[in-house]
């Protein structure tokens, strides 16, 4: 989530109507190869062509098996998948991200890969992502990339302000202090956005909701206090104040890349375009560290990424060319493929070769994945942002206090988990 999109809505939109979808729309002619559609949530630019030479690579491999391919803008995906699946026209694969596989599991949307093919090597993988494809017990997804949050620093600009990465948010405030006063740019740049507030709740042990009480713990004196953390990050010496325009996700990375601004919270989905900055033409001056810890001593970070779904409307021969091409694609040889073009983070142990470490992005980000958090097994749980960015916004311009603030994204949440208690 959170990726630049390159593509453009237009694009997307023909490239969906000129492709046939799904098991019954396949296009396959009798005796012919079985053509299965993979939908590719990827940025456009940066990682599909990567994506796109796999295919061929699977294709001349598996002389049985065509895949169509479709690059769907991110932020589209799934909502045009949810329309796509409800009238048995979805593609036969989803790059579904990790917070989308329990709701269309639970729908009837994806189809259980337990004892399939395409979950042979379930051991190799990591087993809280493993985890993380799961509803009720059964496996939904697997896991294709993987990633959370850091604090990315530039080692320059805090080698010349004498300073370490902060360990506290505390120590946040006063190194971006430091920062402004010996090199002039602000120290720390911080968004408004719900999934980067989300190390807040962690650090002070809590989270948007309670799963297991079935209770919505946004407005909890935990959660006040690691959100009111987070909105005293907006103001201060070093401190940038926030942005609250549409193309706020920009400024800040722009800003950073361009070293006026010496750190940032934000994920491996952008190690490519930070060597791209001039702040890191040397990619070795990209610092990576744990994000800072709350009051509690505790140090979080969410956890994203994507698994590959098989649709659970495709005809036996489309499931059973899917599940091949997801164990391909998934593999130990492709993840590492994957990892050295794209500077995205594998999802199996064994695909972190020396070549893939060589990368000092994904060995950094690789350092900090033990604070990552898995998210819960709640379908609604990735939606309970919504409400927290239409008010987290709001709070930082200064347009409502933060009880208010919280107050109404707790109203909001609750319509979506009904059956929680406040």
């Amino acid at each position: 989530m959170r990726r630049g999109i390159a593509a453009t809505a237009l694009v997307a939109s023909l490239a969906l109507a000129a492709t046939a979808c799904g098991g019954s729309d396949s296009g396959d002619e009798a005796g012919g190869p079985v053509t299965i559609t993979w939908w590719d949530t990827s940025n456009a630019t940066n990682e599909a062509p990567t994506y796109q030479a796999l295919v061929k690579e699977f294709e001349a491999a598996n002389k049985d098996i065509k895949v169509k391919y479709v690059n769907v803008p991110f932020d589209q995906a799934q909502n045009k998948f949810d329309t796509a699946a409800g009238s048995k026209g979805a593609p036969d694969v989803l790059r579904s991200e990790v917070g989308w596989t329990p709701a269309f599991a639970k729908k009837g949307f994806f189809a259980p890969l337990d004892g399939t093919e395409a979950l042979a090597e379930q051991d190799k993988f990591q087993p809280s992502l493993i985890e993380q494809a799961k509803y009720e017990g059964k496996t939904y997804g697997v896991p294709f990339t993987t990633d959370t949050l850091a604090l990315v620093y530039n080692k320059e600009l805090f080698e010349k302000a004498g300073v370490e990465a902060p360990k506290t948010w505390d120590d946040l405030k006063k190194a971006a202090a430091t920062i402004k006063d010996k090199t002039g740019v602000d120290g720390y740049w911080g968004s408004t956005q719900a999934y980067y507030a989300q190390s807040f709740l962690y650090g002070e042990g809590t989270d948007t909701v309670d799963v297991d009480a079935k209770k919505i713990t946004v407005t909890s004196p935990e959660a006040e206090k690691a959100y009111g953390t987070w909105q005293s990050l907006f103001s201060g010496k070093g401190l940038h104040k926030a942005d609250t325009t549409a193309d706020a996700y920009a400024h800040i990375q722009e800003a950073f890349v361009s070293g006026k601004v010496a750190s940032i919270i934000q994920g491996p989905w952008e190690i490519t375009n930070f060597y791209k900055g001039s702040a890191f033409k040397d990619k070795n001056n990209l610092g990576i560290a744990t994000v800072p810890a709350g009051s509690t001593g505790k140090a979080g970070a969410p956890t994203g990424g994507h698994n590959l779904s098989v649709y659970a409307g495709s005809d036996k021969a489309h499931q059973e060319a899917s599940l091949k091409f997801v164990k391909f694609m998934t593999s130990a040889k492709a993840q590492e493929t994957i990892a050295l073009k794209n500077s995205t983070l594998p999802t199996r142990e064994d695909a972190y070769t020396a070549k893939v470490k060589a990368d000092p992005g994904i060995a950094g980000y690789q350092g900090v994945l033990s604070a990552a958090q898995p998210r819960p097994a709640l379908p609604e749980y990735s939606s309970l942002w919504g409400p927290l960015d239409d008010e987290l916004i709001k709070i930082a311009g200064g347009k409502v206090s933060l009880d208010k603030g919280l107050g109404n994204a707790e109203t909001a949440i609750a319509k979506l988990v009904p059956d929680y208690s406040k």
